[in-house]
């Protein structure tokens, strides 16, 4: 199954953040993530999960495999 790396792109624009500002995120170069949003270089899952985090997504909507972009919120540990 290809990746459906446009997702990526989207959700950038989205946020009006360039591409050196996300790759900054990420601690790589701002060609390292434009090689990620072209599909030329796979995303190595850290990175994906920063993304998923960045973006408040599922990696399952950044991989293609759903089509509602699932907005999560980190968990909140519960007061016992």
């Amino acid at each position: 199954m290809e990746w459906n790396y446009s997702r990526i792109r989207a959700l950038r624009e989205d946020k009006d953040m360039s591409q050196k500002e996300i790759a900054e995120h990420l601690h790589v170069s701002q060609a390292t993530y434009s090689r990620y949003e072209c599909g030329k270089l796979d995303i190595p899952t850290q990175i994906l999960v920063q993304l998923a985090m960045l973006h408040k997504v599922s990696i399952d909507y950044l991989l293609g495999l759903d089509k509602i972009s699932m907005r999560y919120e980190k968990e909140k540990p519960t007061k016992r």
